[in-house]
């Protein structure tokens, strides 16, 4: 255990970053991730690295894709329209295999929406970010201390399986501020990035990083050899936390700021003699579904609770075979649900109070 420093969550992921032997960042200001950049700006040319404003968002990614392709360690961070448009570039960062980290700090939407904390990029995040056959890591911080962790550990996990992770954070936690100790962090052993294009001195082939291949029998085998990569992925890498699972009835699956607001009507519910329990998925992909399928057997139903419409509920659906009923509370627009209106639903599924 390290020294316990109180910091916001926005200059948690920045200094993080920077732990993990990150000195390169590309990024433009959006709400409310702005105060990361701010960071970065005082504090990496101190480390010599670089925090470069870029002139757009699109522009800001592809520099990620320049930087990575190099064999750095960088990262990117933006609001969800930001990281929409950043969509392209994610897509060729995923098709070239290079490691880099993307951050998300939520924020409501569709469009331009509100600068308040919202969940509405779970599908963007999980489903549909770039086009073609891919996936990448999704990481769910519920904590500010879970920020710093995670976060020196997606850049371990994006070098050793090449490929972007993204952390997906949101307004609230991006704000609030908590001890945070640095030192917690597992370390993990790293590749040697033999394939970086970083300069040969004749000492062995040119590497080329590159997306498009011209040869569609070529192309499907880089995908069907990538998705083997992803199968592993989903064998070793998945994260999750359980709280009073083990006999519960009702079981909240929840994850980030929500999941903490969740907790505390579980407890409540506990104190009606409901028999609630919360499993919060800390990977969002790869989605722990053998973990939670270990639970339809014994609960009565499941209950998502996250700040969108009920974007994670079919996952839950299908991680359980449909077995018990899968419900959804949720606010949207940055509206974030209280304790008692999560314990209000949680009663009603249990058919009122024990």
């Amino acid at each position: 255990m390290g020294e316990k420093l109180l910091m916001k969550g926005n200059e948690v992921l920045g200094e993080a970053a920077i732990r993990a032997g990150c000195k390169l960042f590309f990024g433009y200001p959006i709400t409310p991730q702005t105060e990361l950049a701010e960071y970065l700006a005082k504090k990496m040319p101190k480390v010599g690295g670089l925090c470069l404003q870029a002139e757009s968002e699109v522009a800001a990614i592809n520099m990620v894709l320049g930087a990575a392709s190099a064999g750095e360690r960088v990262f990117t961070s933006s609001s969800s329209p930001g990281v929409s448009l950043k969509s392209e570039g994610i897509s060729y960062i995923v098709g070239s295999d290079v490691p880099c980290v993307i951050v998300n700090v939520q924020r409501g939407g569709p469009g331009l929406g509100g600068i308040q904390p919202a969940q509405s990029d779970y599908y963007q995040a999980t489903k549909a970010l770039g086009h073609g056959d891919m996936h990448f890591i999704v990481l769910a911080p519920a904590y500010v201390q879970e920020i710093a962790t995670l976060m020196g550990e997606a850049f371990d996990l994006a070098d050793i399986y090449r490929m972007p992770v993204m952390i997906l954070a949101d307004g609230a936690l991006g704000q609030m501020m908590e001890p945070v100790d640095f030192g917690e962090k597992k370390q993990r052993e790293i590749p040697e990035k033999t394939w970086a294009c970083n300069g040969h001195k004749n000492q062995r082939a040119h590497n080329v990083v590159n997306s498009l291949y011209i040869s569609p029998e070529v192309l499907e085998e880089v995908v069907v050899e990538r998705f083997k990569r992803y199968a592993e992925i989903e064998e070793k890498e998945v994260l999750f936390d359980e709280y009073m699972t083990e006999d519960a009835d009702v079981v909240v699956v929840s994850y980030g700021i929500t999941a903490r607001i969740a907790k505390t009507a579980v407890k409540a519910a506990r104190e009606k003699g409901i028999k609630a329990g919360l499993f919060r998925p800390i990977s969002l992909w790869p989605f722990p579904k053998k973990e939670l399928a270990s639970l339809a057997d014994k609960a009565k139903c499941f209950l998502s609770v996250e700040m969108n419409m009920g974007q994670m509920v079919d996952d839950i659906k299908v991680a359980i075979d449909c077995k018990k009923p899968v419900s959804h509370y949720g606010r949207t627009g940055g509206v974030i649900p209280t304790p008692d209106e999560i314990l209000a639903k949680i009663v009603e599924l249990n058919g009122g109070e024990n």
